[in-house]
């Protein structure tokens, strides 16, 4: 029991490393990464050459595999160079694995020295999150040593190895455990450094390690699949012609094992020479060699490839339709920054969807359009879809160590998606059912109680368009402007309510009908208003431009 406990704590501390490094490094440089897989596209060996280097920094061709596959899902990269990326990453995590085969002990403390001190003193977010790196590859050096000496006492356990008997006469059983233990992992990486850590202990023999890496190999191709399954079909397509790729090179592989065995004895025992262990440099010159012969066997067969994924994956739907977000790209949650531009472009579309319903509302008033009053019901349905994936993502995110701009905005954002889901039911629930009563009774305004509605709708759809300007620039003098207008809508609110009140008096048969309504109506779009404004309080109250109450100060 001590044993496999030790095992656990070694994995655990593995993976966690693994993440932190990654993390790290995304939260540094994503942006850069982003943009240079997204310029990668010119042709398929620039884009092999930069998901080779995206994934040697972040440590983990799933988290590239993702990126991509979101790229594609937006149309931003075509499927030959996005697999071409992908060939690229598989191999960049072989380096990787080349580099932590080595004896590196003395780097394990130096490296979490350096990060501890380092998170410790800085406050800027860009060197915290490379002291974060620097501790994550402590972290896995650390683990690495733990999972050999944990592991140790297994090489004379009876039990341990009749449980390995049956792996060693089935290669393809030890390919599919290996793969399904990857898979839930999530991290191709890990497990060929557990191999390694295993097979260098004397636990595991050289042909059943030489399969598990076959299907950590498999193992990390299924885990972008199983997490683009709700994507959009360009964005699917490419993990899926990855795994293909693994699959079939893994399929023709596997009866080769013994027969490429003396060759990678001979590296090895070359490379030991030089400081590297036998058996782990055997393990790791493996999953290089085959990586690099994948990319050399289907680099030039990639069209047939994405012709095939699209085969198998036809687009049936419009992404973005029927209210399902377009711009939360999951890829993007290890990079704050990011990810919070994502969620200000999917609130801009739902503002969009929004103001679609406002200027609707005029229209259902003004002509009794049934019609229409039914869309812009309906559209209420997006709103509240797109207002619940922003709160997901944005959930999601607040997971991740914000810095204190970010936690900040993650807030307003947050409650401005809040405020424009109200002015959506506030439209579909009360303004529509107005517009219906108004319908069903056959009820007209008088000429000038029209003219005052459409003129402070007017107003208020102005300001629509100004909280907007103002939620995506953040800028002062747009938000004292849009206080302002709040106060001039309250006034012209309480002038339009005396208006109405003054033709009543005068005994207008049209105003003393519609009362109800018209008031209802001008209490519902002033509501609109109020919400509206919310998004100028966080901008001016950092600016200490906010008063503490609307009351005057009586001295007593």
């Amino acid at each position: 029991m001590q044993v496999l406990i030790g095992i656990i704590g070694g994995v655990a501390l593995l993976l966690w490393g693994i993440r932190m490094v990654r993390t790290g490094i995304t939260r540094s440089f994503g942006a850069e990464f982003r943009k240079a897989l997204s310029v990668s596209a010119r042709n398929r060996l620039i884009a092999f050459a930069a998901g080779l280097g995206v994934t040697v920094a972040i440590q983990s061709s799933a988290a590239t595999g993702l990126i991509v596959s979101s790229f594609a899902g937006r149309g931003l990269i075509a499927g030959v160079a996005g697999l071409a990326i992908m060939l690229g990453a598989d191999v960049g995590t072989t380096l990787v694995a080349q580099i932590l085969s080595f004896d590196l002990r003395w780097l394990s403390p130096l490296a979490l020295a350096i990060g501890v001190f380092t998170f410790l003193a800085s406050e800027k977010s860009r060197r915290r999150s490379l002291a974060r790196s620097a501790i994550g590859l402590g972290l896995i050096l650390l683990s690495l040593q733990m999972i050999v000496a944990a592991s140790a006492p297994l090489r004379d356990s009876e039990t341990f190895i009749l449980l390995l008997k049956p792996l060693a006469g089935e290669p393809a059983l030890a390919v599919i455990v290996a793969a399904a233990v990857t898979w839930a992992a999530h991290s191709s990486l890990a497990m060929v450094l557990l191999i390694m850590s295993l097979t260098t202990g004397g636990v595991l023999g050289i042909e059943v390690a030489l399969a598990m890496v076959l299907g950590a190999n498999l193992g990390g191709a299924m885990i972008a699949v199983g997490a683009t399954m709700r994507e959009p079909a360009a964005a699917r397509r490419i993990p899926l012609g990855n795994l293909i790729m693994r699959a079939v090179a893994v399929a023709a592989m596997v009866p080769l094992l013994g027969l490429v065995q003396p060759y990678l004895a001979l590296i090895s025992e070359y490379a030991g020479e030089y400081g590297g262990d036998g058996p782990a440099r055997m393990i790791v010159n493996f999953h290089t060699a085959f990586n690099v012969a994948l990319a050399l066997l289907f680099l030039p067969l990639l069209d047939l490839v994405d012709g095939l994924t699209k085969r198998l994956i036809v687009d049936k739907s419009v992404q973005g339709a029927d209210g399902q977000p377009l711009y939360l790209d999951a890829a993007s949650l290890d990079t704050p920054t990011v990810a919070l531009a994502c969620a200000t472009r999917e609130t801009l579309r739902m503002g969009d969807e929004v103001k679609w319903m406002l200027q609707g509302t005029m229209t259902v008033l003004e002509k009794d359009d049934a019609g229409l009053m039914q869309q812009v019901e309906d559209k209420d349905d997006t709103v509240d879809q797109l207002h619940e994936a922003i709160k997901l993502y944005l959930t999601k995110l607040a997971r991740e160590e914000l810095d204190d701009q970010e936690s900040s905005r993650n807030i307003e954002i947050l409650s401005f998606t809040t405020n424009l889901e109200h002015i959506g039911d506030i439209i579909d629930k009360n303004l529509m059912e107005l517009a219906n009563k108004k319908i069903k009774a056959a009820m007209s305004f008088s000429t000038e109680g029209a003219a005052e509605l459409q003129a402070f709708h007017a107003s208020v759809l102005a300001n629509l368009d100004l909280a907007l300007n103002v939620f995506i620039s953040e800028d002062l003098p747009l938000a004292r402007r849009l206080l302002r207008e709040k106060t001039m809508i309250r006034d012209q609110e309480r002038r339009l309510v005396a208006n109405h009140f003054a033709r009543m008096s005068q005994g207008r048969p049209e105003s003393i009908e519609s009362s109800s309504l018209h008031l209802d109506i001008l209490r519902d779009l002033k509501r609109i208003s109020s919400h509206l404004t919310s998004v100028a309080y966080p901008i001016l109250d950092r600016a200490g431009e906010l008063a503490t109450s609307r009351l005057v100060e009586i001295e007593k």
